[in-house]
């Protein structure tokens, strides 16, 4: 039986908090100048030294401004940066209001095939109402990315430039997932008079068009073709001709994304090490690439990180950015601040125990560019960020090694790094399927 707080008990609080040895002072302090200051530890501003024995030359850091697009600017910065080098040019940018707008147009797809698919349910199931709490957002995950590239392939941002609603996402996503809630509505009460599935998909094509035009609107019309000029660092000027977006991916870009793998580091019962995972209601091509998570003890996350960066090679990763960082100093360290201290209370929560009680989840992707090594082991990571350069050194953020430990989630790694054992399992394994809702299926933005 539930029991009230009373007034005894409200009295008795209220005098432990009185005795509490300086109180007064404390709050103070905490009323003028918040938590976070009240605790910063200025220990964590030394040992965060932006100076790293391995590191990746990439240039500026690109700018998402207000949308959640996060994991596709990692992922294409990933993808300049090699290109930068080969084709000596400073700057370059691959268009993300091109993947963005064939994310909407996908993800609408998506939507509209899961609720045929779910029609069967009643309003107010789990699995009914995850679908219509958020039709589409910006969000995503590396798999989801590969899908689009695989599919739609890749531009220069000269050829689709960010537009308004590129950059302020937020009128855009309210139309667009009312729309998609208005079309549930006919498609769950069609698919509910056993309409033919023929008529059914001429109508969701009908919306898929309608769709079509509100992103033609607001984020332009995705070229087929086009001309890729570009001058190099030695001024010497190029011009390619009549370009697919197909044919540039393959041309400048050149990866094969089947070696590039998600690895994840999920320490939770039902997630055990050493098995591959997927998660029901994720993706955003119907048809194509599936996101598909390999769970590994986290030193494997940084032995495989460690790799790829001395091979040259820099590293999209997922993490929850918000736990104890400075956006404005580029910190991201587990003692940056010590609100225990501050309120001497016991916050510490195990990553397994943050993952299930919905303390922490993956909410932001990034690209690590750099570690300092001592005597082999990392001390802190140097990661390119997509908030411009007016925060961090730059642009970049400095993360210590005991926060890439708690809060980094997953990594994407070539397949070449893996272990013959690792490799077969992700290749050769049967997904475990997890719930829509789990925290894995968090999508960075």
């Amino acid at each position: 039986m539930s029991k009230d707080i009373s007034q005894q008990d409200l009295a008795k609080i209220e005098q432990d908090f009185a005795k509490y040895p300086s109180a007064r002072v404390l709050q103070r302090a905490v009323m003028t100048n918040g938590i976070n200051a009240s605790s910063q530890n200025m220990d964590s501003q030394i040992a965060m030294d932006p100076t790293f024995s391995v590191e990746v030359a990439t240039g500026e850091v690109s700018n998402q401004k207000q949308s959640g697009r996060c994991w596709m600017f990692a992922a294409l910065n990933t993808m300049r940066h090699p290109f930068q080098k080969e084709f000596k040019v400073n700057g370059f940018e691959l268009s993300q209001n091109y993947t963005f707008f064939w994310d909407k147009f996908e993800k609408a797809n998506f939507f509209y095939e899961n609720v045929i698919e779910t029609s069967d349910l009643p309003l107010g199931d789990r699995k009914v109402d995850f679908l219509l709490t958020t039709p589409q957002q910006d969000g995503g995950q590396w798999d989801m990315l590969v899908a689009l590239v695989q599919k739609y392939g890749l531009v220069p941002k000269s050829v689709m430039p960010e537009t308004f609603s590129a950059t302020k996402s937020a009128q855009l996503n309210k139309n667009l997932n009312l729309k998609l809630r208005r079309d549930a509505v006919e498609l769950r009460r069609l698919m509910d008079e056993q309409t033919p599935r023929e008529q059914v998909e001429s109508r969701k094509n009908t919306f898929l068009s309608e769709v079509y035009r509100m992103l033609a609107y607001a984020l332009g019309n995705p070229p087929k073709t086009f001309d890729f000029e570009y001058r190099d660092t030695d001024k010497k000027y190029h011009r390619d001709a009549q370009l697919t977006p197909q044919s540039f991916f393959e041309k400048y870009i050149g990866w094969n994304l089947e070696d590039y793998v998600s690895v994840i580091n999920a320490p939770t019962e039902n997630k055990p090490f050493n098995q591959v995972y997927n998660v029901e209601l994720l993706g955003n091509v119907v048809g194509g690439r599936e996101v598909r998570h390999l769970n590994l003890e986290i030193e494997e996350l940084k032995r495989l990180t460690i790799a790829q960066l001395e091979a040259g090679e820099t590293v999209w990763f997922g993490s929850d950015v918000g736990q104890s960082s400075d956006r404005q100093a580029g910190i991201m360290d587990t003692e940056i601040y010590k609100p225990d201290e501050l309120f001497d209370v016991d916050l510490h929560m195990t990553k397994g125990d943050r993952l299930d009680y919905a303390e922490s989840l993956m909410t932001h992707a990034m690209v690590i560019t750099g570690v300092d090594l001592v005597e082999g082991q990392p001390t802190r990571w140097k990661v390119e960020n997509s908030w411009g350069d007016k925060v961090g050194h730059k642009g970049y953020f400095v993360m210590s090694d005991s926060w890439f430990e708690e809060f980094t989630y997953q990594v994407v790694i070539n397949k070449k790094f893996l272990t013959a054992d690792q490799k077969d399992i992700y290749e050769n394994s049967e997904a475990h399927v997890l719930a829509p809702w789990d925290p894995m299926g968090a999508l960075a933005e």
